[in-house]
């Protein structure tokens, strides 16, 4: 994970390195001393504590223990030597019952869904969350031998991330198709509303670059932002259509109403635009804490309506003086 450009403060957690004192009873010898497992196991269970039992003060009730000195708890020599009476009456070292060792042993034992698992922690700088996590997962798999049982998870942000992909592969899709049964739905036609719909594309081209020029992912505020923006472009293109197809439901020929049209949108379509634009204008250039959910979406937005209103009263008239057809009052009042 080190190795993956944009990986910062990698770190694992800390599951070895507790010292465990381990104790194998030698039964043998406890059967020729008469002594029991849990007689040895009491004496040993002294090094932390061994309750022996209670005082009352008052109403107040305190365990009582018998415990090494600290000093002695990690000798291992001193736990050897402690001695356990046996049924005759004599005392024999904990050292001739059991053999004793200091071991480490696991710090911890981290569980999800009944099955023990490891955490490995990474922060990603300078680059986008998803790239980094495609790329640190080639790294693994081309340099890492999972043993068998084994599997890798990706969690954190990046498992946010890929839920909020999921939703929103389902809603850019649902708003775009909202967006053209809304523009069929005013029209009742399906010309006007698939030239209207044409301001979605030329939005998304500014969106696009916009975010390149700045060097930022396509991350999932940008796909809101690109929701945002599909909305406004598509509001830009009903004003500037609707005026043209009112001039010609009172008698203009499609070139010069397009061409009045264009001339008399000119200022609602750049007023929207930049009303839009400047007051998101903060938000592009936020740096406090949360701008880099903010940023991208007020990017997507700014960019795109740059190229959506240019080509809009531009592009837009043009292609409808070629391919919108002729309205008559009674199809413009139903519509």
């Amino acid at each position: 994970m080190r190795s993956v450009p944009g990986a910062g403060d990698v770190e694992s957690e800390q599951i070895s390195g507790l010292p465990f004192l381990r104790v194998q009873v030698d039964r043998r010898a406890i059967s020729r001393y008469g002594v029991s497992a849990q007689d040895v196991m009491n004496a040993v269970s002294s090094v932390a504590g061994h309750g022996v039992g209670e005082v009352f003060e008052g109403q107040r009730r305190f365990t009582l223990q018998v415990r090494m000195a600290a000093a002695t708890r990690h000798d291992i020599e001193a736990i050897r030597n402690i001695p356990i009476r046996t049924p005759a009456g004599s005392t024999v070292p904990v050292g001739e019952l059991a053999t004793l060792t200091f071991e480490d042993g696991p710090a911890q034992i981290g569980r999800e869904n009944v099955q023990r698992r490891v955490a490995i922690m990474a922060n990603v700088r300078g680059r986008d969350l998803a790239g980094f996590v495609a790329e640190a997962r080639e790294r693994i798999a081309a340099r890492v031998d999972m043993p068998p049982g084994y599997f890798i998870e990706w969690g954190g942000q990046f498992k946010n991330l890929e839920e909020a992909s999921a939703r929103l592969a389902i809603a850019v899709p649902a708003a775009l198709v909202l967006i053209f049964l809304l523009l069929f739905m005013t029209y009742g036609s399906a010309r006007p509303a698939a030239l209207i719909y044409l301001n979605v594309p030329f939005a998304a081209v500014g969106g696009v670059f916009a975010l390149a020029l700045r060097g930022m992912p396509l991350s999932i505020s940008a796909g809101v932002g690109f929701i945002a923006l599909f909305g406004i472009a598509v509001l830009n293109g009903v004003v500037m259509v609707s005026h043209i197809r009112k001039l010609q439901s009172e008698g203009l020929p499609l070139a010069e109403a397009t061409m009045q049209g264009a001339r008399d949108r000119l200022r609602p379509v750049l007023m929207t635009a930049l009303v839009a634009s400047l007051g998101l204008v903060p938000m592009a250039l936020a740096t406090s804490a949360g701008a880099e959910v903010q940023r991208p979406l007020a990017t997507v937005v700014i960019g795109g309506l740059v190229t959506a209103t240019f080509l809009s009263l531009l592009v837009l008239p043009s292609i409808y003086s070629r391919f919108g057809g002729e309205v008559t009052a009674t199809e413009e009042s139903s519509g």
